[in-house]
């Protein structure tokens, strides 16, 4: 009975030995197939040593360079925008007349509106101040107009008589010229020129048809732009009041700002241009006269309308004057015509546009070009009209609103801070005792300087 406990005791201790031995394999195959914590992961067994390393796959965006991400982004964006510009062409092509009869309207007022300012000054009421400026504008414009038409009616017999004594003068001259051409070599042309009218007379025909269209929306357009004057005149401060609120809010500030600049900018253009144009005609109708040219009258009335249309206007008009002057006259009147021109022209681009137009309204000679050819593309001759002007207020409008902006990131930014506080810390007076550092106590601590929280005035970026 003494060995029983003692065998009992072996087989004990022979299964408390082979427990812990099942725990430590239990626990290295825990170990190898997961985690700890319980979770299932993959038991991937490594490679072996021979087999030749793979570098991993950079993301797909990592991939593409730089410089190439950036062209996308801006790329995409582009093409948006020339979506957007290309639908609002359309919508204006398609509302044309409309949109260059208020675009005239707005013109007109710039030019009539600082008389109406004047006349309230003076005590008038506004309509009546209103009502004043604009029969008198509107009385001035139809004289001209009407001036215009009258001479030319009371000249053409003159000019036509002019013209075929010229055209025969140009025949003898080209039969004597060194050009060896013949009489019937003229008279060729002559007929080629006659069939030519006699072939397309359908074509002239539905031109005049289509002219008298012309002359019905060309009326439409004027009855529009008179109406739109009265009441750009009469309430034009609260009609750009109502048109600031289809702007989102967070614009409106700054557009409230750009708003009376770009006013400014569109009255000193008009009034320097009208003033430009109407000393061209004068001093250029002066020299047609006294060198006795027909229709001198006309000619200095369209020099003024053309001086509208900056370089290519004067070009044209200056054109037709020396070629009057070459048709009715001869070689050396047409030759000091041109001298007059061109004089008179050097004197406008160097003196009389710095002077009177300002810097204001100053546009680059490349930019004016362009405009003016863009603007005759889309719109004929009152797109090339309107076109300087458009691009002098884009000029006020877009360089206020980046002032404005850098001020307002300026204003509303978060404050320097580290090295940068340093750097721009303003400099004590000689003499005075240097503010110590934020976050240290001295005994010459005072009290904080007040903070003030007015806005900082608005920056000078155009004309007051």
């Amino acid at each position: 009975m003494s060995k029983l406990p003692g065998w009992l005791g072996r087989v004990g201790a022979e299964l408390t030995e082979l427990g812990e031995r099942l725990g430590e394999r239990r626990a290295e195959a825990a170990g190898d197939d997961g985690p700890a914590d319980g979770s299932v992961r993959d038991n991937v067994p490594a490679p072996p040593d021979y087999a030749p390393s793979v570098a991993a796959k950079p993301e797909p965006v990592a991939a593409i360079p730089w410089g190439m991400r950036v062209a996308a982004e801006a790329a995409w964006r582009l093409v948006v925008l020339a979506i957007l510009l290309w639908v609002l062409m359309k919508i204006i092509s398609t509302v044309q007349l409309v949109v260059m009869a208020f675009v005239g309207a707005l013109l007109v007022t710039a030019l009539l509106q600082p008389t109406v300012a004047r006349l309230k000054k003076w005590g008038l009421p506004r309509g009546l101040a209103t009502a004043v400026t604009a029969f008198a504008g509107f009385i001035v414009m139809g004289l001209i107009g009407w001036f215009v038409v009258w001479q030319v009616v009371e000249n053409i017999d003159v000019l036509s008589d002019r013209v075929t004594d010229g055209i025969d003068e140009l025949k003898r001259w080209l039969l004597n010229s060194p050009f060896h051409v013949t009489e019937q070599q003229i008279n060729d042309l002559a007929k080629s020129l006659s069939d030519a009218i006699g072939t397309n007379t359908e074509e002239i025909t539905s031109a005049g048809i289509q002219g008298v269209t012309v002359v019905v929306e060309l009326l439409t357009g004027i009855l529009l732009a008179v109406f739109s004057t009265l009441f750009l005149l009469y309430d034009g401060r609260r009609i750009w009041e109502w048109s600031l609120r289809l702007f989102p809010a967070a614009a409106r500030p700054g557009l409230a700002g750009a708003g009376p600049r770009a006013w400014r900018t569109l009255t000193a253009y008009v009034r320097g241009t009208l003033i430009v144009a109407l000393i061209d005609a004068v001093f250029i109708g002066l020299g047609l006269y006294f060198l006795d040219v027909p229709l001198a009258v006309p000619l200095a009335v369209f020099i003024f309308l053309g001086a509208f249309i900056p370089l290519v206007g004067a070009v044209i008009s200056g054109a037709l004057a020396v070629v009057v002057a070459l048709v009715t006259q001869d070689v050396f009147t047409a030759l000091m015509v041109l001298i007059v021109v061109l004089a008179v022209q050097q004197i406008e681009g160097h003196v009389l546009q710095p002077f009177i137009l300002g810097r204001a309204v100053r546009v680059h000679p490349l930019a004016v070009v362009l405009a003016v050819a863009t603007g005759g593309l889309v719109a004929g001759i009152a797109g090339a009209v309107v076109a300087v002007p458009l691009v002098a207020v884009t000029n006020t409008v877009v360089g206020y609103l980046r002032a404005y902006s850098q001020e307002r990131s300026l204003r509303d930014g978060p404050g320097p801070h580290g090295a940068t506080a340093l750097d721009i810390a303003p400099t004590p007076a000689p003499g005075a005792t240097a503010a110590p550092p934020a976050g240290s106590a001295g005994p010459a601590a005072g009290p904080a300087a007040p903070v003030s929280d007015a806005p900082p005035a608005e920056p000078r970026n155009g004309q007051e």
